[in-house]
């Protein structure tokens, strides 16, 4: 009879267009990846001199296959939107449940924890306080709450040049800050104690002779600045050697004056601090600084972040400072098809899909990262719709099928 075969098309009919119908209702879901309907045929068990006589039974869903093609990168500007390029899902703990999506809307929730709408907490491995990454496992990723510490003054790298064509300053001529015409030339910068508390040190050179330069430096607020040493160039202009003392003798390490400025905000005081100039030439030309980079800065409040490629979250401080706060990571399964959907964008690992795979992205065959960024859904609109079209298409046919029994039914009683 036709009615078994009939009500199976029928009924497979109704299951694809419920996939089809799912898959259009997704199509502006975050991550969403679209489902396919397989289906197989069924027949009865028949002995050995049958097998050229069987007569189907009609069909049955055998799966819904979900297609984990990449649906079409948006970017949004929103620093905890992440899409993945390529492949890997996040791992994400549900009360220490782990699940795995492609949907990367996060949020922070009170705690500083990153987390989906659900409130699902996004795993990756975590950093310490200075900033180093521990991969020996994964955790739900904490943003810190806290200042970054601040961090004292040490060294100074400056690079100038001196006019090789200033006028050299008469001996017996006593240095005083406040009289220009006891210094050649005079530049200051910034430097930290260590609570954070900042301080200006001005540095005076004097062209003692020619290709010898005296050099005084000492805080702008601590009294008068002192001489630490001495430069010499060649004919030249290049910076052949650093003294210090009386005798003079050279300086250790070479090219780098040490000297000491004083604190009083309760923070370590003296403050030795190492000025070197390596690099500095003696030309004719104007003078000036062709570099000054203090180390050390204050204490810094969390501004801003970003998520790097390899899922790297670099926090951006109010100091001017950056640190690593952790590191999102990538699972990858041997079976993509072998995960079963829990609704809500998550999958959970299963004996078919095999274990997840951990790494960072961009390694082995996990994907890459892009912050500020989404990945849309994979569902093509036009395909569903004319796949919608061909599914009404065989439900319509299988309903005849079972009408055509039925008046072969009727022709069979009216004999």
């Amino acid at each position: 009879m036709g009615y078994q075969q009939g009500l199976s098309g029928l009924a497979g009919a109704a299951n694809d267009l419920d996939v089809i119908g799912n898959n259009i209702a997704n199509a502006n879901t975050t991550g969403f990846k679209q489902g396919q309907a397989q289906f197989a045929d069924v027949y009865a068990n028949s002995v050995a001199t049958a097998v050229n006589t069987q007569i189907g039974l009609g069909t049955r869903l055998a799966q819904v296959q979900q297609q984990f093609s990449e649906g079409q990168i948006a970017t949004t500007n929103q620093a905890l939107d992440v899409a993945i390029n390529g492949n890997g899902f996040y791992q994400m703990s549900n009360n220490g449940t782990l699940t795995y999506s492609r949907n990367g809307v996060f949020q922070l929730d009170k705690n500083g924890y990153i987390v989906s709408s659900d409130g699902l907490q996004l795993m990756g491995y975590a950093a310490n306080a200075g900033g180093v990454i521990n991969t020996a496992q994964t955790v739900p990723l904490q943003l810190p709450t806290g200042n970054i510490p601040p961090v004292a003054t040490k060294t100074i790298t400056a690079g100038l040049n001196l006019n090789a064509q200033d006028a050299t300053v008469p001996a017996g001529t006593t240095f005083d800050p406040t009289n220009k015409s006891t210094y050649s030339y005079t530049t200051s910068t910034q430097v930290y104690d260590s609570l954070g508390g900042s301080q200006q040190v001005n540095m005076y050179f004097v062209k003692s002779a020619t290709g010898s330069w005296d050099v005084y430096a000492g805080a702008a607020s601590g009294g008068t600045p002192s001489k630490i040493g001495t430069a010499s160039f060649d004919t030249s202009g290049n910076l052949t050697g650093t003294t210090t003392g009386t005798p003079p003798v050279a300086t250790n390490p070479p090219l780098t004056f040490s000297f000491s400025i004083p604190n009083t905000d309760g923070s370590a005081t003296p403050q030795n601090i190492q000025l070197g100039i390596a690099g500095t030439t003696q030309f004719g030309s104007t003078d000036g600084v062709t570099k000054m980079q203090p180390d050390g800065y204050a204490a810094g409040t969390l501004s801003n972040f970003t998520v790097g490629t390899d899922g790297t979250l670099t926090g951006n401080y109010s100091n001017g400072q950056t640190q690593a706060l952790g590191q999102i990571v990538l699972a990858n399964f041997s079976n993509q098809n072998g995960l079963v959907s829990l609704g809500g964008n998550q999958y959970a690992a299963t004996a078919s899909s095999g274990v997840a795979q951990i790494s960072t992205p961009g390694s082995t065959n996990h994907g890459t990262l892009q912050g500020g960024a989404l990945e849309g859904s994979n569902v093509n609109l036009t395909s569903e719709l004319v796949n919608l079209i061909t599914a009404q298409r065989n439900y319509q046919a299988n309903a005849q099928t079972i009408k055509t029994q039925q008046t072969v039914d009727n022709t069979l009683i009216n004999l």
